[in-house]
């Protein structure tokens, strides 16, 4: 059986600390607009926040490439000190490097088949106060617009009682994402924009046992908007027809309607994480 060490505090600011250590290293300018819709500090348990119960969040993150995660990540430690649960598929999970990574790290593993453990772990961290985190697009937007979201999110903060904290990501996608590997030249002093959308509260959401797809649907265009918010003032102008940039702005990224086709013609994914 491979190595599953327990969560480790250390562990985590170390993975942290990597990641601030590549952006100071790659000068990477990330520009933040909507803090004041990320939670107020809390006290700090040593380096990291505190968590206390009733005071958690599901904070919701686009997905158009493979790093916006680790932005957010880097969002709510420099704001906050917040440790970030993120839902993580299992294939991801059995990875022979990332596996330890994600078990040190606290992370909830989806396991294949149904979710229902995971999910049920995930209510319970936001019970005791901790911040989860998800991709609700469930893959990356080669569109780079915010897909159809799962309704994941929104019941999981229903039934715990906390808000969504809405996390646009642009320009993370130039850095690497799917058939674009990460490419130091466009990492150097690349901008990343980041906007922090008004939070979904307890009250906005629906009782657990109703119909979460129209709050479910106001996420998605709160995410959307926070995208359309950066793309505004984006301090890189692009080429015409630059890959990186959505159709209807005159990009080279396929329509939505490509993109629906795309992902049918790739069909669901497998065990491991592969396509079938």
């Amino acid at each position: 059986m491979a190595w599953r060490p327990q969560p480790n505090d250390r562990f985590y600011r170390f993975i942290v600390g990597t990641g601030l250590a590549l952006r100071r290293f790659f000068r990477i300018r990330v520009i933040v607009t909507g803090r004041e819709h990320l939670p107020l500090p809390g006290p700090l348990n040593g380096p990291s926040r505190q968590v206390v119960p009733g005071e958690g969040a599901v904070v919701a993150i686009t997905h158009f490439g493979y790093l916006d995660f680790a932005f957010a990540e880097m969002l709510l430690w420099n704001h906050n000190r917040a440790e970030l649960r993120y839902l993580v598929t299992q294939g991801a999970a059995d990875h022979w490097l990332a596996g330890p990574a994600i078990s040190a790290a606290g992370h909830v593993v989806v396991p294949y088949g149904s979710g229902s453990g995971a999910y049920d772990a995930a209510v319970a961290k936001l019970h005791a106060g901790e911040y989860i985190a998800v991709l609700p697009e469930a893959g990356v937007s080669r569109s780079f617009t915010v897909r159809d979201c799962k309704t994941g999110a929104v019941r999981m903060a229903a039934e715990a009682g906390v808000p969504i904290i809405p996390v646009s990501v642009w320009g993370a996608h130039r850095l690497m994402t799917r058939r674009h590997g990460f490419s130091p030249f466009r990492a150097w002093r690349a901008p990343v924009r980041i906007h922090v959308g008004e939070p979904l509260l307890p009250g906005d959401l629906p009782d657990p046992v109703r119909d979460a797809q129209p709050a479910t649907e106001r996420l998605r265009s709160i995410l959307q908007a926070g995208i359309d918010a950066a793309i505004a003032d984006f301090p890189l102008a692009p080429r015409p027809g630059a890959w990186w940039m959505p159709a209807h702005l005159g990009g080279g990224a396929p329509t939505d309607a490509e993109r629906q086709r795309l992902d049918k013609a790739e069909g669901p994914r497998r065990a491991g994480g592969r396509r079938a």
